[in-house]
């Protein structure tokens, strides 16, 4: 055997060996694709970035009530974009296995969290308004120079792309590769358990921007657990998609107890009590919350027949 051709069967395996050693930390070789932490994270920066991108242009180029259509249009093809992106070249895993797989047991359960959103926002207005602490003092208000049909329906696409980017970035995309990630390394159900309170915590830092005090993160954590929980248990996005866009909508478009996010009202309502109970973030709202959370949980058990962590929160297809 010549030295060259010692050289030319050597030097590429080297390069090769040397290659794979260079990329292990980033690049899972046996899977083909990013390592457990760069799919969690990378969906939801590069969605914020494109998020803001969109907003800013619309701000600076188009007026209210163009503005607003053109951001909520904006907003929603990049949401199915990302979807498909990080489907096929982060996560490369069929799009069905982020639990959005719609079909007719998931429409329903899409309903179910719809209806305990709007249920759990109707008991904090009856009992702030009961206490005192709320009044109601108009109603279908707030439109502007939209009447107030089509400005509730634009309210109504702009939340529901915003709960539903979050709850494909947090949960399908975030929770679902760090319980995945780590379940390689730990017992399941602590990969899970870590899964969500970590993604969790980011879900609380997101909405930090809001708080006038860090005690109010509670409301936002719980709100992560919640939904982290309900997703680990029933194994698909529906229920936390579900509840999380009526939740917002009812609060601030249905029942006026929005105070971050001014939007049309159909009921108009003026808070008068302590912000501690009744505040965006109060003790009322944690309450409620906690109590839409049970009784989302209490509908897997019935549906189910059990509760137990869902086996498609750690399986991964190639696709």
């Amino acid at each position: 055997m010549s030295l060259q051709s010692t050289f030319d069967r050597t030097l590429p395996a080297q390069i090769t060996h040397g290659w794979r050693l260079l990329t292990t930390p980033v690049w899972n070789h046996e899977t083909s694709r990013l390592r457990a932490p760069l799919r969690a994270i990378l969906p939801l920066i590069l969605t914020f970035l494109a998020f803001a991108a969109i907003q800013t242009a619309a701000s600076e180029q188009l007026s209210h009530p163009a503005r607003e259509v053109a951001t909520a249009v904006g907003l929603a093809v990049t949401l199915v974009v990302s979807v498909v992106i990080t489907a096929r070249f982060i996560d490369r895993r069929p799009i069905r296995e982020y639990g959005l797989g719609v079909d007719r047991e998931w429409s329903s359960s899409f309903v179910v969290g719809s209806a305990v959103g709007v249920l759990v926002n109707a008991g904090t207005l009856l009992v702030a308004v009961t206490a005192g602490w709320a009044e109601i003092t108009g109603f279908a208000t707030g439109s502007d120079a939209l009447p107030f049909l089509p400005a509730m329906l634009l309210v109504f696409g702009y939340i529901g792309v915003a709960a539903t980017w979050e709850e494909f970035v947090m949960r399908g995309a975030m929770l679902k590769n760090m319980a995945e990630g780590g379940s390689n390394l730990l017992p399941r159900w602590v990969a899970v358990s870590m899964a969500v309170l970590g993604s969790s915590g980011i879900f609380a830092l997101m909405h930090s921007g809001k708080l006038a005090h860090p005690s109010q993160a509670g409301y936002y954590l719980l709100a992560g657990l919640i939904f982290g929980t309900v997703y680990v248990l029933s194994g698909d996005l529906a229920l936390p998609i579900g509840f999380h866009v009526f939740y917002n909508f009812s609060m601030s478009a249905v029942f006026g107890l929005g105070v971050s996010l001014q939007t049309p009202e159909l009921i108009a309502v003026d808070i008068v009590g302590p912000s501690f109970w009744v505040g965006e973030e109060g003790l009322l709202r944690v309450l409620f919350a906690f109590v839409g959370g049970v009784l989302l949980i209490g509908y897997i058990r019935w549906r189910d027949g059990q509760l137990q962590i869902d086996d498609r929160i750690t399986q991964w297809t190639s696709a």
